[in-house]
Order: structure tokens, then C-alpha cells, then sequence
């Protein structure tokens, strides 16, 4: 599926082909509402966000959803995701995301400053407003797309009085001057335009490790693999099944391995497992073991 360009007045740019993301469905939006609320909650424990978030994401739109999606698509991880709700500047590796993100009665052309040089006629800024990203900025990058999200929306250009907003805007902008941080929708990131986050970046080259290096880490991830292989089965045993020829452990690092080079989601994310004590459950299995306990003495008493 391919999304039209649906902002008027700028010729779109040009770009390759190959399938894009739209705005999702009701059913896939539901999807991703739900990931993002589990998200937010495993988040939440590394660093507070300010009041309303939870609330907001039961209202997530389908463009908001769409464009969670692509970063996740792109690289975004657990952990990543909370600055990126603070206001956190993202570069991501796909010029397509630009036009992506031109969605139908909802987008709208901004003027900012970021990135200022992008020919702004040809790649103009685009904003979105949403429960959850509350103003979402992006644009254009030489090799890619950014985005960012902002607290309070701004709508400054020429015959326009300032509105309420606009204040606000520059409020943000001296917090951001004091603090060095971005002042987003849910707090407040380090991540600016001069320490960006970079999601799937084109940066890395495959290059071969020496022998004695190449050698060195596949004996001790080969190590460290044998140590994690429990089975039900003896070592031994279990040995004896283990199918011959077994690839290099070292081609699961890096960029060796397709789709997301096997970090995953939760690659570098703390997880929590809580659990809640079932008292009633505790007793009936404590009575269980007792009653065996005594059945067993009595059954050894009359043996005996």
C-alpha cells in the first residue's frame, strides 16, 4: 500500500520504491496500543513521565500508531522509547518516512529550525497533533528522516499574531536553554539535535576480525553457550544428540544476522517479572505436602 503525498502546496519529493507504512487499521491499532501501554509501563520504571500518559495511550490514533510502528520497524527498542516520548531528536536511516508521515486531514506544514540545511521548499517541515505525541515534528535529513516531539505546539510564520501556544512554545525553548534538554510531551530529554538518536544508522561496515581475535571470542561465546545448554537429560547424554557442524556463535553478533541482528525488542531493556502473592493457593499446596509427608511416615511405620 502506498500512501499519496497530502500536503498541498510544496512538489513532494522524490522517492525509491518499495513498500511503505500507512495509517493502520482499527484492529492493527488496537495491537499496537496495547504494546506501546506495556512499553510505557516497563519504562516507567527507569524514569518518571508526567501525569496522563497511561490515559493518553488508550486514545492512540492510527497515524500515531503508524509511525511507533516504523520506529519500531527501524530499531526502536524498550528503553529508547522513553526518550523518545520526552522530546528526544531521532534520526532514522529511510527517507521514505518523510512522505510516510503525511497523513491525510491530519498533517500540516511547520516552520522550525532543525536541520536548516534541508532546502525547506522542497522538504518543508510537517507537524501532527495527537493524544500521545501532542505535537510530532519531523522532516527531512540528507540521508534520511528525523522526528521529534514536542510539548506545546507552535504555529508562528508571517501575518500571524503570536497565539497562547506560541508563548508557551517559547517557555518550552527557555527551559530547553536552561536545562539543555529537550522539553517534550512527557518529560524532558538529553536527546537534542547535537546528541541525536540514531536508529538503524548507515554507519557500519562489515569488516573481518584478526584470527587470534576471531578465535579467541567464538571459544569463549562457545563457552558461554554450554554453559546455558541445561536440558532435563544428562550433559553427556545430551551431548550425543547435539547436531554436528555447528555454525560460528560469533555470526550471531553485529549486522551478521538479517532483520534486527537478533536483539530483539527488549534487547537492552531491564525486565520485571511481579508477581502477586496467592495466600489461599500457598495454604492449600503447604496442606498438600504435609498430608504426603504424614502418608509417607505411616506407610514407612507399617514397613518397618
Amino acid at each position: 500500500m502506498r500512501r499519496k503525498p497530502v500536503v498541498t502546496g510544496n512538489a513532494p519529493a522524490e522517492r525509491p520504491g518499495g513498500p511503505v507504512s500507512d495509517a493502520l487499521s482499527t484492529g492493527q491499532t488496537e495491537v499496537v496500543r496495547a504494546r506501546v501501554r506495556l512499553m510505557i509501563e516497563i519504562t516507567a520504571r527507569e524514569g518518571a513521565y508526567r501525569k496522563g500518559l497511561l490515559a493518553a495511550a488508550e486514545h492512540l490514533s492510527p497515524e500515531e500508531a503508524a509511525i511507533i510502528s516504523d520506529l519500531e520497524r527501524n530499531g526502536l527498542q524498550v528503553s529508547q522509547l522513553h526518550d523518545v516520548l520526552c522530546g528526544g531528536h531521532v534520526l532514522i536511516d529511510d527517507p521514505r518516512l518523510y512522505e510516510d508521515w503525511r497523513f491525510t486531514n491530519v498533517s500540516h506544514l511547520r516552520i522550525s529550525s532543525h536541520h536548516h540545511d534541508i532546502d525547506k521548499a522542497r522538504y518543508p517541515d510537517i507537524g501532527m497533533r495527537g493524544q500521545v505525541v501532542r505535537e510530532k515534528l519531523h522532516g527531512r535529513t540528507a540521508q534520511g528522516t528525523w522526528v521529534q516531539l514536542e510539548k506545546t505546539p507552535a504555529a508562528f510564520g508571517k501575518r500571524k499574531l503570536p497565539s497562547l501556544n506560541d508563548i508557551r512554545h517559547l517557555m518550552d525553548y527557555v527551559m530547553y536553554r536552561l536545562t539543555r534538554s529537550n522539553v517534550g510531551p512527557w518529560g524532558l530529554s538529553a536527546m537534542t539535535e547535537r546528541r541525536p538518536m540514531y536508529l538503524s544508522p548507515d554507519l557500519a561496515v562489515p569488516m573481518s576480525l584478526p584470527p587470534a581475535v576471531a578465535e579467541s571470542l567464538t571459544l569463549a561465546l562457545r563457552r558461554l553457550s554450554a554453559a546455558d545448554d541445561t536440558t532435563a537429560v544428562s550433559r553427556d547424554l545430551a551431548g550425543r544428540f547435539r547436531p554436528p557442524g555447528q555454525a560460528d556463535p560469533a555470526n550471531e553478533l553485529g549486522q551478521a544476522l538479517s532483520g534486527r541482528a537478533g536483539r530483539g525488542l527488549f534487547g537492552s531493556s531491564k525486565v520485571w517479572v511481579a508477581e502477586t502473592p496467592v495466600r489461599r493457593t500457598a495454604a492449600i499446596l503447604g496442606e498438600l505436602r504435609a498430608e504426603s509427608a504424614a502418608e509417607a511416615w505411616r506407610a514407612g511405620a507399617r514397613t518397618a
